[in-house]
């Protein structure tokens, strides 16, 4: 997978961009604030049709424009495609090849990415959210079909949290209209969850191969889902979906006084252990950023397991944030085999032995020149 051009209308700092001819190593150089991470943000968002930063779209687009336009032209193994997405408030459309795109899903996997940021610690020390948002974000790349169980899931969910706080004290609300709920948020919990418990299954597999490795062997890394209800290890729907009524029959009492439900994959959390310790709790700082570190490089090559062809790599200011050792680590990694786009704001802070052939690009005030 190769990303061959990229173009900007109104996206953030750009009012007007078009760069040709990316290389397989492509260096954003320039002063923090003037659009590297923008940039690296726009690829991320034509892969996705959402920002790793933000939740609001509204923010992307410029002060100037009404409505913000991306587009590039991926190389894949079966052919170009052409790929563009125009954000409005009035909401997004996609197109590839000139073809708008019915549903945005059908959008997602046409270009795969995996963006490795300073603020990817917290898939590691920070909350459970963000490892859900994680986890949900990867799947949806590699398996489209997994992001409508998720945003039938998440509507399910608003309309049933809406009447458990309408049933508190209430005598005129049915009991009834909650199991209706409750039968079609376990249907796609449970589709959800199974999905889940795949994915990192796969991921584990690779992950603890590259952590070895980046740690000569000196350290082995398990990754644990953490649902709340069942058995961590259990992929049978049948049985998921017994397991979750049985929960929610459980907590229907508690869901009531507090307006909200309790259990499923919205409260599913994920561990990292290293040699049986957890991470997030007793991990030193040099242990949660190699763990990082080992979960970026095994999604690469999930990815590529998944779809035949490896996705583009994009290193936010992440070099620099690494000792040579592990610099020289992820460099090998995606050299000759991994389209890469790396911000830094000089070159001085990155092993430039190992990035000689990169092509460099200045970027200053929304302006990029080679």
């Amino acid at each position: 997978m190769f990303v061959k051009n990229i173009s900007l209308q109104h996206y953030r700092n750009y009012e007007k961009l078009q760069l040709d001819s990316f290389g397989d190593v492509n260096l954003l150089i320039g002063q923090n604030a003037q659009g590297k991470t923008n940039l690296l943000e726009a690829i991320f968002v034509l892969a996705l049709t959402k920002s790793h930063r933000t939740s609001k779209d509204r923010e992307l687009i410029s002060f100037e424009g009404g409505s913000a336009h991306l587009s590039a032209v991926v190389d894949k193994k079966y052919g170009p495609l052409t790929l563009d997405l125009t954000m409005s408030p009035q909401g997004k459309k996609a197109k590839i090849n000139g073809l708008e795109q019915r549903k945005l899903s059908d959008f997602i996997g046409a270009l795969n990415v995996v963006m490795f940021a300073p603020e990817d610690l917290e898939i590691v020390k920070g909350t459970p959210g963000i490892r859900r948002r994680f986890l949900d974000m990867e799947i949806g790349q590699v398996q489209p079909g997994y992001l409508y169980h998720l945003q039938q899931y998440q509507k399910v969910l608003n309309q049933r949290n809406n009447l458990l706080k309408q049933m508190w004290g209430k005598d005129s609300v049915k009991p009834g209209m909650l199991e209706i709920w409750d039968q079609q948020l376990v249907e796609h919990g449970v589709k959800i969850i199974k999905k889940r418990k795949q994915f990192i299954i796969k991921l584990q597999k690779w992950a603890e191969t590259i952590h070895q490795g980046i740690t000569s062997g000196g350290e082995s890394l398990k990754l644990v889902y953490q649902p709340s209800f069942g058995d961590a290890e259990e992929e049978d729907e049948a049985y998921l979906f017994e397991q979750f009524m049985l929960k929610l029959s459980q907590v229907k009492d508690q869901e009531v006084r507090r307006g909200m439900t309790l259990a499923g994959p919205h409260r599913d959390d994920m561990a990292f252990f290293i040699n049986g310790k957890e991470v997030h709790t007793y991990g030193s700082q040099g242990q949660q950023r190699t763990t990082a570190l080992s979960l970026k490089l095994a999604e690469i090559e999930l990815i590529q397991e998944e779809i035949g062809e490896y996705p583009v790599l994009l290193l936010d200011d992440v070099l620099s944030e690494l000792d040579p050792y592990r610099q020289t680590q992820l460099i090998e990694t995606f050299q000759s085999k991994v389209q890469t786009f790396i911000t830094a704001t000089g070159i001085e802070s990155l092993n430039a032995d190992k990035l000689k052939n990169a092509n460099i690009y200045h970027v200053h005030a929304g302006q990029v020149d080679s």
